[in-house]
């Protein structure tokens, strides 16, 4: 006789973590915290037509800033090469490698220069599975 595997349990719940961000419209949900890896970056547009570079790092601390090149450019910070200088976590660009703190948007290779960083928080929530 076949057997068959158990019903799953129809009432459980799963806990999703939501990455939002601070734009001039408010808080903005732009993705699942799993959908970001750490180290790797993600563009994303906001409500009011900014796009922005999404970044976790692997202490798993969410970052946004703007995914313009300010030397070029081109919307392809979001593609840039992470790494930290003094404990300050940065993306160099693809182009010409300037490096931009993420909690800031500095430039650490040009103080004259930097990007516009937005504010990133996590919030969880309880779903039915």
């Amino acid at each position: 006789m076949p057997t068959t595997a158990p019903a799953s349990d129809s009432g459980a719940s799963t806990v999703a973590t939501t990455v939002e961000v601070l734009c001039p419209q408010g808080w903005f949900a732009v993705c699942a915290l799993d959908d970001l890896t750490p180290g790797r970056g993600v563009a994303a547009l906001l409500p009011d037509g900014a796009q922005i570079a999404l970044f976790q790092d692997r202490a798993g601390q969410a970052y946004a800033i703007d995914n313009r090149d300010p030397f070029t450019g081109a919307y392809v910070l979001s593609r840039g090469l992470t790494g930290s200088a003094a404990d300050r976590p940065f993306v160099a660009s693809p182009l010409l490698k300037q490096r931009f703190d993420l909690a800031s948007g500095s430039c650490l290779d040009d103080p004259d220069v930097s990007v516009p960083a937005y504010p990133v928080r996590t919030r969880s929530a309880t779903r039915p599975h």
